[in-house]
């Protein structure tokens, strides 16, 4: 059982977390306006791979042993995954803006839920349904593809977060054979490695004032993980996981207050249904277990 302090810990930290990924989306937003979003992204994983491959090296076993797995070819088809995931919201927030492509990314709890039953063979109920319909509908309010001339580059972070929720699923379907550090070392080896190839095709000179603003990122980044692996390790994700939609609050806060972005009703009311439905797809979930 959760020990009421060590939930009330886990909350602040995952609190703290969201933030950090939130002050983080503000950066890759600067930086991907001014360069490459492949390139930016590249660099941010370099140094998430260092970070790995040193948490790897610290545990019993070493970096051998956090490599050691039976589904390789899974275990690499996440890295890849997730790095291009991490390359088309970049660009979501530079096409759309922080507040809009988070508003639509907030859908992917309920993708997770949809694609359960197909890739991991659980049963979603009519209620969990409900919720899937009611997160589309939100979705649907935000985009609005049935007023005016639609614009394609509205569905860039709902690809994304259909990538992300697929990368989400096969991570628990990894999680079978393979444990926590395991998957977490081959996200950021084969991340780097996935970036690097095309990368540095794209590579261009930055200014030193951008270079700073590019260590807080790698910083931020390595930073929100260890904070997102100490949330989990004093209490259950399902627990934890409603107060990761802060990371849309603190998102929408910087779009707002840096970036000069504004708020449109209808993305307000669509993030709201989201994220209502996506609270109620959780809770679900939490009792079922």
């Amino acid at each position: 059982m959760i020990q009421p302090d060590n939930l009330r810990a886990a909350v602040l930290l995952m609190l703290l977390t969201t933030f950090v990924f939130a002050l983080q989306d503000g950066i890759s937003r600067h930086l991907a306006g001014s360069y490459n979003v492949i390139m930016v992204v590249m660099i941010r994983y370099w140094f998430f791979a260092a970070f790995v491959i040193a948490v790897a090296s610290r545990r019993e076993g070493g970096v051998r042993a956090a490599a050691a797995t039976r589904q390789p070819v899974l275990q690499a088809f996440r890295g890849f995954l997730l790095a291009t995931e991490v390359c088309v919201m970049v660009a979501g927030f530079t096409l759309l803006g922080l507040v809009e492509s988070h508003a639509v990314f907030a859908c992917y709890p309920l993708l997770v839920a949809a694609l359960s039953g197909v890739i991991l063979g659980e049963r979603v109920g009519w209620r969990r349904w409900l919720a899937i319909a009611a997160g589309f509908a939100g979705v649907m309010t935000i985009l609005q593809p049935g007023f005016g001339v639609f614009d394609p580059v509205a569905v860039v972070p709902l690809i994304a977060a259909i990538m992300f929720a697929l990368y989400a699923l096969l991570t628990r379907y990894a999680a079978r054979l393979d444990t926590t550090a395991t998957s977490f070392f081959w996200t950021g080896t084969v991340g780097a490695v996935t970036l690097t190839v095309p990368g540095l095709w794209f590579w261009e000179p930055m200014i030193a004032s951008d270079w700073a603003w590019m260590s807080v990122l790698c910083v931020t980044g390595a930073l929100g993980h260890w904070l997102l692996i100490r949330c989990y390790e004093l209490a259950e994700a399902s627990a934890v996981q409603p107060f990761a939609y802060f990371q849309l609050v603190f998102a929408a806060a910087i779009g707002l207050l840096v970036f000069g972005e504004s708020i449109r009703t209808e993305v307000a009311l669509g993030a709201l249904v989201i994220v209502a439905a996506g609270l109620f797809t959780l809770w679900r979930e939490r009792q079922q277990r």
